[in-house]
């Protein structure tokens, strides 16, 4: 089985997680092969928009626990770093369909799409506190932007899952529909999107873009760099062997 899918329909990519056995948990390889899709279809201008989408019933629970203790991301040039400046530098617009659960990186990568359709069965969490971890993909940054500081503080520092409805009237979800119609709903608004100029669609995201942008890879890099020595510490230790062990972790 493929884990990650790509489509294309006219100037449209559809990178699809294929992993809903494993709830679209993403492993190195998944997000080496999102890197590379990025990457190339950034350069490719016969294509105008991707759109990256799961199952109707998950979206992404997150990092795959076992690959990632398995693999950590060793430096700036590890598949996850990769993957989080592509989606944080990528010129064209990209769009989000997220039905089901939707965890740690499953809902920092959101925060860089231009638009993010979401079936009413969507939930999003931010966990990172409860694995002895921080805050990445530049959500320590882009949260508070979006949802303000305090609404950013609860999600964070709490780590508690934060419905679909809560979600539309911050601005992360654009539009709310019955999990069987949003992947066909984003892939018709990407197919609209796309008659339209490449040009044009280009210079326009740059320009909203522009002024967050050195903000946001200087956010992802310090985040980095802390996520890293952070994941060698002891509560990040103890929270990685509980869940393996299936038992609640105990923080001195």
């Amino acid at each position: 089985m493929t884990p990650v899918l790509q489509n294309r329909e006219g100037s449209v990519l559809t990178l699809t997680l294929n992993r809903v056995d494993k709830k679209n948990s993403l492993t190195a390889d998944m997000y080496a092969a999102l890197a590379t899709a990025l990457q190339e279809a950034g350069q490719d201008d016969s294509l105008k928009v991707v759109l990256l989408q799961g199952h109707e019933t998950v979206f992404s629970a997150g990092n795959d626990i076992a690959d990632f203790l398995q693999q950590p991301p060793a430096s700036e040039e590890s598949s996850v770093f990769r993957f989080l400046r592509g989606i944080a530098t990528f010129p064209k617009p990209l769009l989000a369909s997220v039905c089901g659960p939707a965890v740690g990186v499953g809902t920092t990568m959101l925060f860089h799409c231009d638009l993010v359709y979401a079936g009413d069965n969507a939930a999003f969490s931010m966990p990172f506190v409860n694995l002895g971890l921080c805050p990445e993909a530049a959500s320590s940054l882009l949260a508070v932007q979006l949802m303000g500081y305090h609404r950013a503080a609860e999600a964070l520092l709490m780590g508690e899952p934060f419905q679909v409805d809560e979600a539309l009237e911050m601005g992360l979800v654009s539009r709310v529909l019955p999990p069987t119609e949003a992947n066909a709903y984003a892939q018709a608004q990407a197919q609209k999107i796309a008659s339209k100029p490449l040009s044009s669609l280009m210079e326009t995201k740059r320009l909203m873009k522009a002024n967050q942008t050195p903000a946001v890879l200087a956010c992802m890099q310090a985040e980095g760099k802390s996520f890293g020595r952070m994941l060698k510490e002891p509560a990040a230790i103890e929270a990685f062997s509980a869940f393996m062990e299936k038992r609640k972790p105990v923080f001195k």
